[in-house]
C-alpha cells in the first residue's frame, strides 16, 4: 500500500471525526472527502461521480416518490385503520400498530413510513390516554425491523444490492453472488419476527411508564369546525360510536343537521347517512384532526369564529443534526426572520425547558411547537434542517378518492421488483423484459404516482431526500479509492485475518461488529458502502463465500437499536417521545444483541457454508484413455 493508500486512510479518519462532531452536514462533509481524492489525483472525475449515476442510488431517489403518493393520498390509513381500532391498554396499543408498520415498512422505505405514523401515534397517545413514551420508540425500531426483511425495504439493502449484482465475481475468484427481492428475507424474517416479540414483552418493563411534562399551551379557547359525510363514506351507516366521534379528545359534537332540520342532544346510536352535517367545538388540533377522516369532507360555507387566527396554525418539529440553529439559541439563528414561523415552546426529552424562548439553544432532537402558515409546511416539512413531525394543521388534504390507485401502484411496483422480468418474458421479447430492473419497476412506479395525481410534480421532488441520496453516491468514490489504493485490502488483511484464524463465524461475528460501530459515526448507507471493498478482499484471500458476510453488514447498518443515533428514525421520535439518551440504551441494546445473533447464527444456514471452493481454472481438456482390450469403443 502507497502513500495513496495512507492518504485514503487519513481521509477517512477525518470523515469519522466530522461526522462524530456533528457540526457540519453529512452530505458536505462526504463532498469534502471527494474532492480532496479528485485534488490527490486518487479517484478519476469519473470514479468521483459513479455513485450518481448507480441504479441503486436512483432506485431509492424514485422509491421516495412512491412513499410520497402513498403519504399524500393517506393509503396507510386505509390500511390501518380497521387493525388499530380501540386499544384499551399499552399492550394492545403496541400490538395494533406495531405489526402493521413492520409489515409495511418491508415494501415501503422506512423513514417515510414512520412520519406518516407519526400523526397516527400522537392521536393514539391522546386519545386512549397512552404513554407517548410506550408508543414512539417501538414505531421507529418496528420500521427498521421491516426493512430487513426485503430488497427495497431500506435504501441500504437497494444500494448495496446493487453493487453485489454489478461485482466481476469471478475476476475476484469468488463464485457468482446475487442479490434479489426476498434474498434477504430469510434472516431478516426470523429477525423481524423476533424483534416485534421482544418489543411487546419488554416495553412496558424497558420503556418510560410515562413521558415528560406535555407543552402547555393555551387551550381554554374552543373552536367550532363543521364536517360533512361525502357520498360513498365508510362512515355511512354506522354510529357515531362505529363510527369513532364519540370519544376525541376535546372534542364535543353539539348538533348534526339533516335535511334542514337540526338535532341536538344527538344519542351513540344515532347513524349515519350520506349530506349529514356534523357541527363540532373543541380545541384546534382535533378540530384539524376530524376533517383528516377518511369520508369526512369540510363544509364549504363553514363559518369560523376567529376569521384571523384560523389562517395560521401550530407544527411540531424535530430540529435534525443537520439544522443550522444548532448551537446557537433561538434568537441569535433568527429564526423568524429565517422561517417565517414563531416558536411557541420548546421540547428537550419530555421536558419544557425554563427561561425564556429566545435564550434556548437548541441541539439536534428538540421538539419546537411553532405558529406557521400554510407556506411554512408546503416550503419545509421535506428540508434538511429539521424534520416536520406534526402538522396540526396546514398540511395538504389527503387524496382519499385515490387512495386505493396510490396502493395498487405500491403492488406493482413490489410485483415487478420481485417477478418483473421472468413474467414479462411470457408475452414480451427477452429484448424488452429484461430492461424490467428493480431501478425501471422504481421508476414506473414514480411516474404513475404523478401521472394519476396521487401526489403532484412539487411534492415528488420535495419527497426526495436528497442529502441521503449524496452521501450514498459520494459513499462510492471513497469504497473505489479503498480499493484501487489498496487499503480495503490491508484492512482485510490485517483486522480481519486474526479473526479469520479463529474461525469463520468469529470472522462474520467481528464483520457484523465493525459495520454496526461505523453505523453510529456514518449513515447506514456509506457504512454499507464502505464495508463492501474490505469484505471482497477478505474473502477472496480466505476464499470464503461473500454472501453471508455481506447480509451481515446489511442487517448491522439497519439494526442499530442502543443510541439515537443509529438511525434518522430514533431522532425523529425522541422529542415526541420524551426519550432521554439511557432509554435508547436500555431498550435497544437487547435488541442489538438479538438481532445480531440471529444474524450471525442464521446467514451461514440460509446462504450454504461460509468457506467455499475456490473456482478452479479451467483445465486443457485429455485424450480419453485406450480402450481396454475386449471393450468396445465409442
Amino acid at each position: 500500500m502507497g502513500w495513496q493508500g495512507w492518504a485514503t486512510g487519513l481521509l477517512i479518519l477525518v470523515m469519522l471525526g466530522a461526522f462524530a462532531r456533528n457540526k457540519i452536514g453529512p452530505d458536505l462533509i462526504m463532498l469534502g472527502v471527494v474532492l480532496a481524492l479528485l485534488l490527490l489525483g486518487i479517484v478519476t472525475p469519473t470514479e468521483a461521480v459513479k455513485g450518481f449515476s448507480s441504479q441503486g442510488v436512483l432506485t431509492v431517489a424514485f422509491l421516495y416518490v412512491v412513499a410520497t403518493g402513498l403519504k399524500e393520498t393517506g393509503a396507510m390509513q386505509i390500511l390501518t385503520a380497521g387493525i388499530i381500532g380501540r386499544p384499551k391498554t399499552p399492550l394492545q396499543a403496541q400490538a395494533r400498530f406495531i405489526v402493521p408498520v413492520t409489515f409495511l415498512s418491508a415494501f415501503v422505505n422506512n423513514t417515510p413510513i414512520v412520519a406518516m405514523f407519526m400523526p397516527v401515534i400522537s392521536s393514539i397517545s391522546r386519545r386512549f390516554g397512552v404513554a407517548p413514551s410506550q408508543l414512539f420508540m417501538p414505531l421507529s425500531f418496528a420500521a427498521i425491523l421491516g426493512g430487513v426483511c426485503t430488497l427495497i425495504g431500506t435504501s441500504t439493502n437497494v444500494v448495496l444490492g446493487d453493487l453485489i449484482n454489478k461485482h466481476d465475481w469471478a475476476k475476484s475468484g469468488l463464485p457468482e453472488t446475487r442479490m434479489e427481492m426476498f434474498t434477504i428475507s430469510a434472516v431478516g424474517i426470523p429477525i423481524a419476527v423476533a424483534g416485534v416479540l421482544y418489543m411487546l414483552l419488554f416495553a412496558r418493563r424497558l420503556l418510560p411508564s410515562a413521558a415528560g411534562a406535555t407543552l402547555d399551551l393555551e387551550r381554554s379557547k374552543q373552536y367550532v369546525g363543521a364536517v360533512k359525510v361525502a357520498p360513498g363514506s365508510p362512515v355511512i351507516g354506522k354510529s357515531l360510536e362505529q363510527a369513532g366521534l364519540r370519544h376525541l379528545p376535546g372534542l364535543f359534537l353539539s348538533s348534526i343537521e339533516r335535511d334542514g332540520e337540526v338535532i341536538h342532544a344527538v344519542d351513540p346510536e344515532f347513524r349515519l347517512q350520506a349530506g349529514d352535517v356534523l357541527m363540532f367545538v373543541g380545541i384546534l388540533e382535533s378540530v384539524v384532526d376530524l376533517q383528516k377522516i377518511r369520508g369526512l369532507v369540510p363544509v364549504s360555507d363553514e363559518v369560523r369564529p376567529d376569521a384571523v387566527r384560523s389562517r395560521m396554525q401550530f407544527t411540531e418539529v424535530v430540529v435534525s443534526p443537520q439544522s443550522p440553529l444548532v448551537g446557537q439559541s433561538i434568537r441569535e439563528g433568527g429564526f423568524r426572520t429565517r422561517y417565517g414561523a414563531v416558536v411557541i415552546a420548546v421540547q428537550r426529552q419530555g421536558h419544557v425547558l425554563p427561561g425564556k424562548i429566545g435564550d434556548i439553544v437548541l441541539r439536534p432532537g428538540d421538539t419546537l411547537l411553532l405558529e406557521t402558515t400554510q407556506k411554512f409546511i408546503r416550503t419545509h416539512r421535506d428540508t434538511n434542517d429539521f424534520y416536520v413531525v406534526s402538522p396540526i394543521e396546514g398540511a395538504s388534504p389527503p387524496r382519499h378518492d385515490r387512495a386505493w390507485l396510490s396502493l395498487g401502484v405500491l403492488a406493482l411496483v413490489i410485483a415487478l421488483m420481485s417477478f418483473g422480468e421472468s413474467f414479462l418474458a411470457w408475452f414480451l421479447p427477452a429484448s424488452i423484459s429484461s430492461n424490467m430492473t428493480e431501478m425501471v419497476a422504481a421508476l414506473l412506479g414514480a411516474a404513475l404516482m404523478v401521472a394519476m395525481r396521487c401526489c403532484t410534480g412539487p411534492q415528488a421532488r420535495s419527497g426526495i431526500n436528497w442529502q441521503v441520496l449524496i452521501v450514498i453516491a459520494c459513499s462510492f468514490a471513497v469504497g473505489t479509492a479503498m480499493e484501487k489504493t489498496g487499503l480495503a485490502g490491508a484492512i482485510a488483511y490485517s483486522v480481519l485475518g486474526w479473526a479469520q484464524s479463529i474461525g469463520p463465524v468469529f470472522l462474520l461475528a467481528v464483520v457484523y461488529l465493525i459495520a454496526m460501530f461505523f453505523t453510529m459515526l456514518l449513515s447506514n448507507n456509506a457504512a454499507a458502502i464502505m464495508m463492501f471493498p474490505i469484505i471482497v478482499e477478505a474473502c477472496a484471500m480466505h476464499g470464503l463465500n461473500p454472501l453471508p458476510f455481506l447480509i451481515a453488514v446489511c442487517v448491522a447498518a439497519s439494526c442499530e437499536f442502543s443510541t439515537p443515533l443509529g438511525y434518522q428514525t430514533h431522532l425523529m421520535v425522541m422529542g415526541p417521545g420524551g426519550y432521554k439518551w439511557l432509554d435508547f440504551t436500555r431498550f435497544g441494546l437487547p435488541l442489538n444483541v438479538l438481532c445480531a445473533a440471529i444474524c450471525i447464527a442464521g446467514a451461514p444456514i440460509a446462504y450454504g457454508p461460509i468457506t467455499v471452493e475456490r473456482p478452479a481454472p479451467a483445465a486443457e481438456a485429455s485424450p480419453p484413455p485406450p480402450a481396454q482390450a475386449g471393450t468396445p469403443s465409442g
